[in-house]
């Protein structure tokens, strides 16, 4: 005995004319046109519940008497609906022998006619949870015994893991064979579009598709039916045109009888009729960014700030870094000054800090003609072109005086534990504005200025300096102290000490020991100089800022939850915000997609590779970082759960997971749909996934583009700026 969930073989009950007129022709026309069913009641069931409640009776669309299933199915049917004959047996009715037997002989034909046992409970099938696949169904029942075991089975299932048990109801419908089953979603769940509709299909009843055994043929429609796309594309399609169109037709009369998008289960008959086996409200839509949301990124910006910001560092480092920007574009002509003025050019999602990609330049239009023929561009270029043509030849000399003035503020410096609050408030305001003109000329002088063909690097130029001092036996706390180059190497942050230095086993470094002088700052061409000075003043602020803390009684790992307007307000003599031992610590983002624009309520939406072949499919949006679990063994705290298929039966290992991989599955199985209920970050189709990720690996999941990659330790040198791409 079977107990996959609602799969429908055969023995659909001929002639019978209760029903006849529910079934859709081969030509997809309805018979006469019935009212839609009364609207479910949510309460409780009658006090006096009869044994056995016929689908086509007035009380079988009570959620609370017969389950959400049948509720819904009685519902579907009194619209017209293709929906099977059956009965319910509501929670305690199994108890009445005589009624049950009497329901069962009916429609079993006395046994002839082969049955399935389907679990009902008013917690199923709802607004706000599908549960899945998570109670028993028992198929090809077989004789009064078996059928009165199978009941049991369905009741016992609503015994749950947490020691609970749920209300269950049970539904019997005959068994039917169908030559193609499948799911079908009234909205695009995955993407997070009502204007389509997403098939899911296989060859059978649909049972090898919702447990995840088989991905099926996957079809993407327009509202009537047009066919958008079909993955694979290769394969022999198992639904029609024709077959398509009427489920198009069953999915908007659906949505008319319930007041939105259906998840259905279907099947067509070996005579071609279409049969509706289950119906649901879609419980968990992707998220969908607006019509002409930004085009958001990390890009450049990553080199300079490429860990998890607090509110303070997103004040101090990324205030300042937008508002150079935005004077660099302008400047270059790249973008308009209104946009400019409404848009911050660099922002933070999550902490991190991203840029607007289009300003930048780094995003190809995506309608070329149109762009080239805009005139607007070319004229803000011509009006900028005598300022850059100027400055082209200028700033090399504005960069040297810079730098040369940052250079002598930083030595006149004095050590901040000799500063007086007023010294120190001072200080920090300094930083944020010569932040913004290092970035501002480190930006144009990458626009307009060529380094020349062998220049050095800040970075190089550091592991020069840091290969030097290990080989003179310089620890690495003494080696920043010795030549701040280094902390060209280095993320500037304001929690914990200064971030441990990298080897020096790179070619730079061997080139630097053989001939030190080469390695000094005048080596650096303008840009690199600039990049230099921008991590200098950052370390600075860290340092003003931590005796700031040191002084205030700030505790030093909480300095960072302060924003700026309150850490101004500390160095004016006011106490620090009276909730600031009660904030809580960003948790940990995973890290941001390369490209990716903001739904409405801030969820990152990544752009999907409209080219990928290789059958990864993302099937619950979002993004999540952590460590693999084949769900045996210890469970890490950031598990991301890695198998060969969606069996249903790991439903209860979801909660509390960072991610899904699957080497298997479709986006419309069970457990897809419980992922996307949880927020999870799920991808299917990852080939060989079990052995190219063993636990223990750290990956990076995003469960809308299907990307999945082990996770690389952000450790790279924070030197890097912006170069302003569309500059002229």
């Amino acid at each position: 005995m079977t107990t996959l969930d609602e799969r429908h073989g055969e023995g659909a009950r001929e002639g019978d004319g209760s029903r006849g007129e529910l079934a859709l022709d081969p030509a997809g026309t309805h018979g006469p046109e019935r009212t839609h069913g009364p609207e479910p009641t949510h309460g409780p069931a009658p006090t006096h519940a009869p044994a056995v409640v016929p689908l086509e009776h007035p009380d079988a669309v009570l959620p609370g008497l017969t389950g959400s299933k049948a509720a819904n199915l009685a519902r579907a049917a009194g619209a017209g609906l293709p929906v099977l004959p059956g009965f319910v047996i509501p929670p305690g009715g199994d108890t009445d022998t005589i009624a049950l037997r009497r329901a069962w002989q009916e429609l079993s034909d006395g046994g002839a006619r082969t049955l399935v046992v389907r679990s009902s409970s008013p917690k199923e099938d709802t607004e706000q949870s599908s549960l899945a696949g998570q109670f028993d169904s028992v198929l090809d029942v077989r004789g009064w015994r078996e059928f009165r075991t199978a009941v049991r089975t369905v009741l016992d299932s609503a015994d749950r893991p947490d020691g609970s048990t749920v209300p269950m109801a049970v539904l019997v419908q005959p068994m039917l064979t169908a030559r193609v089953g499948g799911v079908m979603f009234g909205a695009d769940p995955v993407e997070g579009r009502t204007d389509r509709l997403l098939v899911s299909a296989v060859r059978g009843g649909p049972d090898s598709l919702v447990s995840g055994v088989q991905a099926g043929t996957s079809y993407w429609l327009g509202g009537h039916g047009r066919l958008l796309r079909r993955e694979p594309a290769g394969a022999g399609s198992p639904l029609t045109r024709s077959e398509l169109v009427r489920l198009a037709r069953l999915a908007q009369r659906a949505r008319q009888v319930f007041g939105g998008p259906q998840d259905i289960e279907f099947g067509f008959d070996q005579d071609g009729r279409l049969w509706l086996f289950q119906s649901r409200p879609i419980t968990a839509m992707a998220a969908r960014p607006a019509r002409g949301a930004r085009l958001l990124g990390p890009g450049p910006v990553a080199e300079t700030l490429p860990e998890q910001l607090t509110p303070l560092e997103e004040d101090l480092w990324v205030a300042p870094m937008a508002r150079g920007l935005a004077a660099a574009l302008d400047i270059a002509g790249s973008a308009p000054r209104r946009l400019l003025r409404a848009v911050p050019v660099v922002t933070t999602v999550g902490g991190r800090a991203v840029a607007d990609l289009r300003l930048l330049g780094l995003v190809t239009p995506r309608y070329r003609w149109p762009a080239l023929l805009n005139p607007a561009p070319g004229a803000r270029r011509l009006g900028a072109a005598w300022r850059v043509g100027r400055l082209g030849a200028a700033l090399p000399g504005l960069a040297t005086d810079l730098v040369a003035d940052v250079d002598r503020h930083l030595a006149d410096v004095p050590a901040p534990a000799g500063l007086a609050f007023p010294a120190l408030r001072t200080e920090l305001r300094w930083t944020r504005r010569v932040l913004a003109s290092l970035h501002a000329q480190e930006s144009l002088a990458g626009a307009l200025l060529r380094d020349p063909p062998k220049s050095r690097t800040a970075a190089g130029l550091a592991l020069s300096a840091l290969a030097r001092a290990r080989a003179r036996g310089v620890p690495d706390d003494r080696v920043i102290a010795e030549n701040p180059v280094v902390l060209a190497l280095t993320a500037p942050s304001l929690r914990g000490p200064t971030k441990a230095l990298p080897d020096t086993m790179g070619p730079e470094a061997g080139a630097a020991q053989e001939d030190p002088a080469v390695a000094s700052f005048a080596s650096l061409p303008p840009r690199e100089a600039l990049r230099l000075r921008i991590r200098w003043v950052q370390e600075l602020q860290v340092r003003l800022v931590r005796e700031t803390a040191r002084r205030a009684g700030i505790d030093g790992e909480r300095v960072g939850l302060l924003r700026w307007a309150e850490l101004a307000g500390v160095l004016e003599g006011g106490a620090p915000p009276a909730d600031l031992e009660a904030r809580v610590p960003p948790a940990v983002s995973a890290p941001l997609p390369d490209t990716f624009r903001l739904a409405a309520d801030g969820a990152v939406v990544a752009e999907r590779d409209r080219g990928r072949g290789d059958g990864v499919r993302g099937v619950s949006g979002g993004r999540g970082a952590g460590t693999v679990w084949d769900g045996a063994g210890p469970r890490p705290a950031d598990a991301v759960l890695v198998v060969r298929t969606l069996d249903p039966a790991l439903a209860p290992l979801l909660p509390g997971l960072t991610a899904l991989v699957a080497q298997t599955g479709s986006p419309l199985s069970h457990l897809a749909v419980l992922a996307r209920e949880f927020g999870l970050p799920a991808v299917v189709g990852a080939a060989d996934a079990v052995n190219r990720f063993p636990p223990g690996t750290r990956l990076t999941v995003d469960g809308t583009t299907g990307e999945v990659r082990p996770t690389v330790d952000d450790t790279r040198p924070a030197t890097g700026g912006v170069r302003l791409g569309n500059a002229p």
